[in-house]
This record gives structure tokens, sequence and C-alpha cells, in this order.
């Protein structure tokens, strides 16, 4: 389902909440009506419906101006030149089969450093096992746009797998990463079994580092040890859904919590971000869970949510249109219905501002322009479709 836009539609109440570093309740009620946009003074964008898709869950900007979204069933959508009269929305064949249901299906997509040369994307799916096991991948693939307009994956290859395949459809993660030297990072849910993302006989539970051809780099901190413990960065990490590389280089990570405790990490080599074992927050069952300041040998989160965010993905904002926001965080917030800036002063977070959106935010993307582009996530908006929405200043 596609609606351009190319006025300010009504649609949501967005108000600015205080962030002082602590979250606010994440269960506030829409504010408006889920088809009209009103924007109150506080609030520094305005925002613009350019689209609606089906479960959409990750974007990512091409050079030259196409646009690429994700739909969690298995269909990869294209809009070219997106906000503008001219927008074209297509969708790009030869996706491999996904093994769609619970929170699997297809997943994140970025683009290679040198996507201007060679047009490979690097997109995760979840694929099916066998007993009813499952587990994500990660593939690479050649996008080819042909004269007519049509664009097709080509020469697809999975370069990348969660080990092992495991029962269950949860914690993923999946999100995808290139660092400024060119290294390919994946995040790794522990896919709720606890235990894996303490053994580094597995992937699970972990920050993976890889070659962009899939091959693991001599400079991971378990190298010599082969097999898959070779590809790890970092573990103790239970459903890491956002990474990315701060204008410095240095990496982090947004993760979900149990009841209570969402973190924002900053990634170290080889660190032990400590789950099962502690967290700020508490098993579902109401069981405790010892805090991370119990166990100073496990790296604590630069940041902790209680309530909880529920964290869809983030960026670092690097443009120009916001830049009282330039080298913080922009994190989509699920339950939250929130976007939450983060502001970083070396290893210290601290949330500076929090934007009630009305709905489940899912992804967040900086655009060519430096605009801000979120997706919403489609789990309470029925058939409608969630929706793409640009953020832009008020004027």
């Amino acid at each position: 389902m596609y609606r351009p836009a190319f006025t300010v539609c009504a649609a949501i109440a967005l108000i600015a909440c205080n962030g002082d570093g602590n979250a606010q309740t994440d269960n506030k009620p829409a504010t408006g009506e889920s088809d009209a946009l009103t924007i109150v003074d506080t609030v520094p964008f305005v925002a613009e419906e350019m689209g609606r898709f089906d479960e959409p869950w990750a974007m990512t900007f091409l050079p030259g101006g196409m646009l690429l979204v994700t739909e969690k069933g298995g269909t990869l959508r294209f809009i070219d030149n997106p906000g503008t009269p001219g927008a074209r929305l297509g969708t790009v064949t030869g996706v491999p089969a996904v093994d769609y249901g619970g929170q699997g299906g297809l997943g994140d997509i970025v683009a290679h450093p040198d996507f201007a040369e060679n047009s490979l994307l690097y997109f995760s799916y979840v694929e099916a096992g066998e007993d009813d096991t499952h587990g994500a991948a990660v593939a690479r693939a050649r996008l080819d746009c042909g004269e007519a307009g049509a664009c097709a994956l080509q020469n697809v290859e999975t370069i990348w797998r969660q080990t092992p395949k495991v029962t269950g459809r949860g914690h993923f993660g999946h999100r995808i990463a290139f660092s400024p030297d060119g290294h390919l990072f994946i995040s790794s849910g522990e896919r709720q079994k606890f235990d894996p993302a303490q053994d580094l006989a597995n992937n699970l539970g972990s920050i993976v580092r890889l070659n962009d051809d899939g091959s693991v780099p001599a400079g991971n901190p378990f190298a010599e040890r082969g097999g898959v413990t070779a590809q790890i960065w970092s573990y103790g990490h239970r459903n890491p859904l956002g990474i990315a590389f701060a204008p410095d280089g240095r990496l982090w990570t947004i993760e979900m919590g149990p009841a209570g405790g969402d973190e924002l990490n900053l990634v170290r080599r080889g660190g032990n971000y400590g789950y099962p074992i502690v967290s700020n927050g508490d098993h579902y069952d109401g069981r405790d869970i010892p805090d991370h300041d119990s166990r100073p040998e496990f790296i604590a989160p630069a940041l902790w949510w209680t309530p909880v965010i529920s964290p869809g993905d983030f960026i670092f904002y690097t443009g120009t249109l916001f830049p009282r926001w330039r080298g913080n965080v922009l994190a989509a917030g699920l339950s939250s219905k929130a976007l939450i800036r983060v502001a970083i002063d070396g290893d210290t977070a601290t949330e500076a501002e929090r934007f009630d959106m009305g709905e489940r935010i899912r992804e967040v993307e900086q655009g060519p322009d430096g605009a801000i582009w979120l997706l919403e996530d489609q789990k309470n908006r029925g058939g409608s479709g969630g929706r793409l929405l640009r953020l832009a200043p008020r004027r």
C-alpha cells in the first residue's frame, strides 16, 4: 500500500516531553486521530506522510536518491526520488523466501560503502531449519534496476547465519551496520534462550564482525578459536535491535531489556554485557535479575530505561537541518510510541527529549538532505499499513 503525500497531512498530535535521562511512562495514549496531523508549537519539526507499507521493518537511502523499504512478510519495496511529485513506487524482485512469523521475517537492509561502484546490498531475514527451528541470516546481492524501471536482486549469496537454529520466533536482532573501515557488523539476539548469550560456542546474544564477504577478520578478539566463536566481537547481549557507528567511529547498540532495563550500550571489543546474569530489568514472571552494579566485571549500559521504551532502531544524527541534534542519538520507540533524543558526551548518554508520535515507531533514518524519516510499526494500525513519515524543521 502506498499513499504519496506532498503536503503536511493531519495525523498525530506530536508533543515534546521533558527528558532528564530517566524514562517517562511508556503507556501514553495516542493524543489525536489516526488519520490527521496536528503539530503543537513545542515540537521543532513538521511531519509529512510519504506512504504506507505492509509491516515495514527497515529502510535505507541509496546514492542517487532511491529509498528501499523492507516489509516483514518478505517484500522489498523501492521509492524513486521520495518526497517529490514524480516519486515512483515499485517492488524489488529476487528476495529469497523468508520464514515469516512472530518477530521473524525480512529484516534490515544496508548498502555496501562502495555501493555507487558495486551496487551491493546487504539484508537480513529469518530462515527455517529442521524440526520447527528458525534463525536469522544475512545475504548480499547486486541491485539491478533496468531501463524500464524494474529492479531485481542478482547473485544473492547468504554470507552469515545464526548458529544454531533454535525453536521459537523471537529475539532475532539481525540489524546490520558497516564500520568506517568497511567491516560488517551484525547484531544477533539470544533467541529468548537466555544462556546462549554467555556461551561463546554459538553466535547468539552477540555482536559479530565480518569482512564484507562474510569471512572472519584476523583482528576479532576470539579469532584464534575458529568456528562461529571467531565471528564474535562482543557478547552477553539480549535483543539488540539497533546498531550504529557514532561520528567518532565508535560502535553503539540499543537493546530491549526484559521487564525493564532497555539499554543503550557502547560496544567494546571482546566485551561481556552480562545478560542473563545481570540486567537492570527483571524476568517477566517477576523473578529478580541482579543489576549491573552488582557485578562490575560485566560492562554496564551507558543509559537504561525503566519503564521501557521498547527500542526499534536508532541513528546518530549528522545532518544540518537540525543543528542542535548533531552527534545525538535518535531512537525509535515501539511501546513508548516515541522518537527519543539522547545526548552523547564521551562515554555518557543522557535522554534529552522525547516526542510522542502517537504510534509505535519501528525505524528511524536520516535522509540525504538531513531530514529525519520514520517507519511506523503496523501492529496497532490494523490493515491501514505502517506510515512512512518525513520530519523537517518547523519554519
